[in-house]
């Protein structure tokens, strides 16, 4: 799919089409990540720090199971 940039103020923006949106689950206002990899740069929805933060936060609730479970009596 062929994208065009166009002049945003002083900046530059890249004009996504309605259909690449759907692809997405887009809307305006939405958050898109620019990721660096080895093929050229991917743009996807998935914030890979949140995504690491939830693994941290995943693997306290398993180590601390019967402490989360008393705190929340």
């Amino acid at each position: 799919m062929k994208l065009k940039i166009t002049t945003v103020g002083n900046s530059a923006g890249v004009i996504l089409p309605k259909e690449l949106l759907a692809r997405l689950r887009l809307d305006k206002g939405d958050e898109l990540y620019a990721l660096e990899t080895p093929d050229g740069i991917r743009l996807t929805t998935y914030d890979p720090e949140f995504a690491a933060q939830m693994e941290v936060a995943e693997r306290i609730m398993r180590d601390h199971r019967e402490l989360l479970r008393k705190l929340a009596q």
